[in-house]
């Protein structure tokens, strides 16, 4: 057997595994978060929350399925860890890239919405002032 194929046989279900296993991680903890963000509405933060979930596995998986295929055969094992290594720590960088774009978006609409909610209302008018004379 082609020791690539070996490789891709590691590669995927590794890369798949790891990118299940952070959107859950995140879906979960993150739920509390998205919740603060919207205000308390939990309706409204379980709904992103899955959105943000169904776009986290459309862009993580292309990315896996994008970065699967070798360039070149592999001839020995070394070759196999060594090809596994590289695409599995971009794998790994790529998810902690978009996990850091969403928590920095996040917290950039959780920012703008405590700075509408601690707004003090307008004073309301005591009264008139004179009108100033005109002059001359």
């Amino acid at each position: 057997m082609d020791l690539t194929v070996v490789s891709y046989a590691v590669y995927l279900p590794a890369a798949t595994g790891l990118t299940v296993w952070v959107a859950r991680t995140l879906s979960r903890h993150g739920r509390l978060f998205l919740a603060d963000v919207f205000g308390g509405d939990e309706k409204l933060a379980d709904a992103v929350n899955h959105l943000l979930v169904v776009g986290f596995y459309l862009l993580n998986l292309g990315f896996v399925a994008l970065w699967m295929k070798t360039g070149r055969s592999i001839g020995s094992i070394t070759g196999v860890f060594d090809s596994l290594s590289v695409k599995l720590g971009t794998v790994l960088l790529v998810l902690g890239a978009l996990h850091l774009v969403n928590v920095y978006a996040l917290t950039r609409i959780r920012r703008r919405g405590l700075m509408e909610r601690e707004q003090r209302p307008p004073v309301r008018p005591q009264g008139w002032t004179a009108q100033a004379a005109p002059q001359l």
